[in-house]
């Protein structure tokens, strides 16, 4: 299959990125691998629809190698988009929210377009412009999530930590990595003025409980096609540890990977937020879970294979460039037209 991986910028983007495992894995299997960045879709005067694409310019074995093959040694050409079987959503929204804020939409836009044409996108830019702020995580079950407030005024939020035994978690309405994310505690109350009009200058406000059990630390689990990924009795899952006292796991918040535990309270979390995933063309999806509660549902670039192959010895990214492909089979068996959100998670 021919293969096209969205990336926000080439300057950005890094051989240590779960997008290029994929790549890599995509190239390993002999797909046709492509790369695009949101400044790459074109549509020309007699509404053809085109993308400036790179090909890696050669035959590669490591990540490192192969993303200087696509960053350094790239073949760049312009091709219409009918001649794409799948491309994958890899770029992050949140990453372009300050410096680009055109670029935001780029993706889910031009995927729209895309999919029109007969191009498997994913995950399913329909579903993924649902999911553009953090009042998607409200469409699950409240059984799996935490008590969450969403609000501009400041009454509203102190209420609500008044309600709930003194402690929240404040967040902004968008974004990724921990970024601007407060803990509110009983003694930091002289500081919740300055946390309020912090994270009131991006928008809305997601105040939410504070669970002990989530502090510092989570799990990632991964799901394809709405089920958990397992490979040979393995889950694509790690532990995110916090550093010292920082209360968020998040990676690119310096956390630290570690072997993850799957019990019973994981995987049924995980089939009650099945329907919803499989409704909006949710292919890859990164599941966050503390105390047997779901904190994020992670639907745009989800990342953390590497962390997954470190903690436990298994190489996932072949397994989800498999259901890709078969998803390109199926579509090609079959004359009738099957919509995208049906192949996404098919």
């Amino acid at each position: 299959m021919r293969i096209a991986f969205l990336i926000n910028s080439y300057d950005t983007e890094k051989a240590v990125y779960t997008t290029t495992r994929l790549a890599l894995a995509a190239h390993k299997a002999g797909h046709d691998v492509l790369y695009l960045s949101v400044e790459d879709f074109i549509c020309d005067p007699d509404e053809t629809m085109r993308v400036r694409v790179r090909r890696p310019g050669g035959t590669y074995k490591t990540t490192k190698t192969f993303w200087a093959g696509v960053h350094d040694d790239g073949v760049e050409e312009r091709m219409a988009v009918e001649e794409i079987d799948a491309l994958l959503l890899r770029n992050d929204p949140a990453d372009d929210a300050s410096a680009r804020p055109w670029a935001q939409s780029a993706g889910i836009v031009f995927g729209q377009m895309l999919a029109r044409r007969g191009v498997i996108v994913l995950n399913d830019p329909d579903g993924l412009a649902k999911a553009v702020n953090k009042v998607y995580f409200q469409r699950f079950p409240q059984e799996v999530r935490p008590k969450t407030l969403v609000t501009r005024h400041a009454d509203d939020v102190r209420r609500f930590i008044d309600d709930h035994g003194g402690d929240a978690v404040i967040k902004p309405f968008q974004g990724s990595g921990g970024e601007g994310v407060f803990v509110v505690r009983g003694d930091d109350k002289a500081n919740l003025n300055q946390i309020i009009d912090a994270v009131c200058t991006s928008g809305y406000m997601v105040v939410q409980e504070f669970l002990a059990e989530a502090a510092g630390a989570d799990t990632r689990m991964y799901l394809v096609n709405g089920e958990p990924l397992v490979q040979d009795g393995v889950y694509a899952a790690f532990r995110r540890e916090g550093q010292g006292d920082d209360v968020r796991s998040n990676i690119s918040a310096g956390g630290q990977v570690a072997k993850a535990e799957i019990g019973e309270r994981e995987l049924e979390i995980a089939e009650m937020v099945r329907p919803q995933l499989v409704q909006d063309g949710m292919f890859l999806v990164g599941l966050d879970i503390a105390g047997g509660i779901l904190l994020e549902v992670n639907v745009f670039s989800p990342g953390g294979i590497g962390g997954i192959e470190k903690t436990t010895g298994v190489d996932f990214a072949p397994a989800i460039i498999e259901a890709i492909d078969r998803k390109v089979r199926a579509k090609g068996r079959y004359t009738q037209h099957f919509s995208n959100v049906t192949l996404a998670t098919l």
